[in-house]
């Protein structure tokens, strides 16, 4: 079990999860795997919903299963053969295969643990299911748009914010479970700082997804400003569509300074989580900076942070973690982060 265990939380996680996987590396070892074990099932599930050359019912049931497996509703064994046959990489392929070993490694855990971890995972396919049906049918030649920013909002919470309040809560039961926190305020920026990680996604990957048919800027913000989600990207309505889009740099900004101020209330013994909450909320930080002063023509080839960048990230971060005004200006605000912070929580 522990060369297993090895393989698919070492090996797989590190081929699938790209660069995320810095950050679960980092955290301490009474933690990382129940926390890598959570992203690795998502993105198990991640690969099923996005599996387009099998036609929508059949991802919609082997998501389905898949969640009753993870629940412990069911007991059948799942096979994804088929499913890991139209895989585009081999790390996916092998993810669907795994998928018995994987659950294999939730059924081990305490019993104090396995519920955290179902909770999430829970409100993670919830998500994707509720992704898969809404854009059923959507293409480049029929957009699909969210309905109003209370459907973005619940998105952002499904997908992200949730994995938010799993991780505050994993923490605190297992590395500092008698320190006196403000727990629901703790919890609340949780929730926020997954929230501000999923819209950044959302901004960034916005040329990607209108390309899919997936618009998640919402119709009850487009249509005052006289926005089509066909021509969001068109440069004769970039003047119209750049406050919008800068509204929502500001929201993204203003959930990952809660994200910072969640950071900053840990332990600074607990070091290994602080940096490795830390390393995407300065990441995101930097894509909302390139997103600012990117041309709609920017946007469409893909606005992204460089390796070379984040590596330099890295390092400033546990060059200045000692230096206390040093470490918080690592974090700077390009935005209204802070000042509109309460305005658009």
């Amino acid at each position: 079990m522990a060369a297993n265990a090895n393989a698919l939380l070492t090996d797989l996680l590190r081929q699938t999860s790209r660069s995320f996987y810095l950050t679960l590396r980092a955290l301490p070892r009474k933690v990382r795997p129940q926390i890598s074990l959570a992203y690795l099932l998502a993105r198990t599930a991640d690969t099923v919903a996005d599996t387009d050359l099998v036609p929508l019912d059949q991802r919609l049931d082997a998501l389905k299963r898949l969640r009753e497996r993870i629940s412990g509703a069911a007991i059948t064994p799942l096979n994804f053969g088929a499913l890991a046959q139209h895989q585009g990489t081999p790390a996916e392929k092998l993810l669907l295969e795994k998928v018995e070993d994987s659950l294999a490694l939730l059924n081990a855990f305490s019993p104090a643990d396995q519920p955290l971890v179902r909770a999430v995972l829970a409100t993670i396919t919830g998500g994707q299911e509720l992704d898969l049906r809404r854009f059923a049918g959507a293409s480049a030649d029929n957009i699909v748009v969210l309905e109003t920013a209370a459907d973005l909002d619940d998105y952002t919470w499904r997908v992200a914010g949730c994995v938010g309040e799993f991780w505050t809560k994993m923490c605190r039961a297992h590395l500092f479970p008698r320190l006196r926190m403000d727990e629901a305020q703790l919890v609340a920026d949780g929730v926020r700082f997954g929230k501000g990680l999923q819209l950044v996604n959302i901004l960034r990957d916005l040329p990607s997804d209108l390309r899919q048919g997936r618009c998640y800027l919402p119709k009850d913000k487009l249509e005052p400003a006289g926005l089509l989600p066909e021509a969001l990207l068109s440069p004769v309505t970039e003047a119209k569509f750049r406050p919008l889009f800068h509204e929502y740099l500001d929201r993204a900004e203003a959930h990952l300074a809660a994200g910072w101020r969640y950071t900053n209330t840990l332990p600074f013994g607990q070091m290994r989580v602080r940096l490795a909450c830390a390393w995407p909320i300065l990441i995101g930080m930097k894509t909302l900076d390139k997103l600012r002063t990117a041309s709609v023509l920017d946007l469409q080839r893909r606005v992204k942070v460089s390796r070379v960048e984040v590596r330099g990230i890295l390092l400033r971060s546990l060059l200045v973690y000692a230096l206390p005004q040093a470490w918080q200006k690592l974090f700077s605000p390009g935005g209204k982060a802070v000042a509109s912070r309460d305005k658009l929580a």
